[in-house]
């Protein structure tokens, strides 16, 4: 279990045992994370059959029975993403065929998640079709951490449990003893999340980046709101893709002043210059999750990755048991 001040735990739920509704099966966009999830719970993986035909389609066949079963399908849908996804829906309409009673699609990792609302005419909003095939596919759930814009939750009309990684790196962070912290939002959009982060750190005060974003993953960072210099600066987003947001805002924050940088997401998507940048000296650690796997390449000096599986495990058999989710984020 997680023993955690900020993340508390009923320590009485007994492991799942061998005759139990509860099935867990993984798809291929993360196995050692689902491996994880299920040593959690006192359980294994179920059986199932994953492989290509030669013109690139996906089989999946279900090995066992589930009938009747609640079944919690692990999926991020990363890179790739199309082919993660596609897996999934495969996944959930076997399922569905097979009698499970209720079908969780469980992703701690939302792909697409950016393409939440239309800044531009004739555009698509793609985290909103997303939701539409999962749902249509037959998923009954979805267990989600972290989105990337929380109001998509109201895109399914099915029930939805938004998680978050934030115990685990708070835990991580307390566990350091860092003194003199200012928490920063590396954009004024992330300023919720920065302040919630805050909070548990002690109240540490707040600091925003302001920014303008020209294109798609270029950002002009313009200016420091708060004060940064002599302290321990913790930018907190929910994800690090080509990591030039996150850079660029350690930079002006050693700028400013700062002591120290640190960086805390939830999603180490690191795609394009991310490790170059993000092992460039600017940080004093850069702490990411396992939501996403990361190749051995992409790993560097400065990268801490903590699981979330145990949070991810806990959820599960919380809404298995019918009990809280969110008592566990208070």
């Amino acid at each position: 279990m997680i023993r955690s001040a900020t993340l508390p735990v009923l320590s009485s739920f007994p492991p799942v045992t061998d005759n139990s509704r509860l099935r867990l099966f993984s798809g291929s966009a993360n196995i050692p994370l689902s491996q994880e999830v299920a040593r959690y719970l006192g359980m294994d993986l179920g059986p199932m059959v994953r492989k290509r035909f030669a013109d690139g389609e996906i089989y999946v066949q279900i090995q066992e029975s589930i009938r009747g079963c609640d079944v919690y399908l692990i999926q991020p849908t990363c890179c790739p993403v199309n082919d993660h996804l596609m897996e999934l829906l495969i996944m959930i309409d076997a399922c569905r065929r097979a009698s499970a009673r209720q079908i969780t699609a469980v992703l701690p990792y939302y792909g697409y998640a950016r393409a939440d609302r239309k800044t531009a005419g004739r555009e698509s909003i793609t985290a909103k079709l997303v939701a539409n095939l999962i749902t249509q596919a037959g998923a009954n759930r979805l267990l989600a951490m972290d989105l990337h814009s929380a109001q998509i939750q109201g895109y399914f009309d099915i029930p939805f449990d938004h998680v978050y990684g934030s115990p685990v790196m708070l835990d991580y962070l307390i566990s350091k003893q860092l003194e003199d912290i200012v928490v920063v939002s590396p954009d004024v959009g992330g300023v919720a999340r920065a302040r919630a982060f805050a909070k548990k750190l002690n109240d540490a005060p707040l600091a925003i980046i302001d920014k303008r974003r020209q294109v798609h993953n270029v950002a002009e960072v313009m200016n420091v709101i708060g004060d940064v210099a002599g302290k321990t600066a913790i930018l907190v987003d929910d994800m690090i893709d080509t990591a030039g947001t996150i850079s660029e805002g350690a930079r002006i924050l050693r700028q400013q002043g700062a002591r120290q940088v640190y960086a805390c997401a939830t999603h180490a998507v690191f795609s394009g210059q991310a490790v170059e940048r993000l092992s460039s000296g600017l940080f004093e650690e850069v702490i990411v999750t396992n939501t996403i796997p990361l190749a051995e390449e992409l790993h560097f000096e400065q990268l801490k990755m903590l699981s979330v599986a145990n949070l991810l495990g806990e959820t599960i058999w919380r809404i298995h048991e019918d009990t809280s989710v969110s008592i566990m984020f208070r």
